[in-house]
């Protein structure tokens, strides 16, 4: 069993980068303005290779989620979660949710990513934005 390992292919050097930096950045289309993930040398909307990388708002909302209670890396001991998030500006990334989690269902639930190191490197995480009491 190994440690999770960054997929580091051309087009993602920037991207990860930026998240080393603690703000991400991904490629927003210079024809129809649509932000793409992951990376790719052409925009999947309008095939436009015109980008630029542009930093995202970090907010965004989980889609989906599961616990996992077997070890598949060395450096995620069970039980870990998963969750799937669209961020405000479209793209949906896979994180991991730390902090405070919601009781119930998380799918709806507010969230902003935060940075952190992680076996050696920069990564992102979850943080539950918890609704303010009226």
């Amino acid at each position: 069993m190994g440690i999770s390992k960054i997929v580091m292919g051309l087009d993602d050097k920037p991207m990860w980068a930026s998240i080393e930096r603690g703000a991400m950045e991904l490629q927003k289309c210079g024809e129809c303005g649509e932000f793409r993930y992951p990376p790719a040398p052409v925009c999947p909307h309008d095939l436009s290779a015109d980008a630029t990388w542009t930093p995202v708002s970090d907010k965004g909302t989980i889609l989906s989620w599961v616990i996992f209670h077997k070890q598949y890396f060395e450096d995620h001991v069970p039980p870990y979660n998963s969750v799937a998030i669209q961020l405000e500006e479209g793209p949906i990334v896979v994180s991991q949710l730390q902090g405070d989690e919601p009781e119930g269902s998380w799918i709806g639930q507010r969230v902003e990513l935060i940075y952190a190191e992680h076996a050696g490197r920069t990564q992102h995480f979850a943080r539950w934005l918890k609704p303010q009491a009226a």
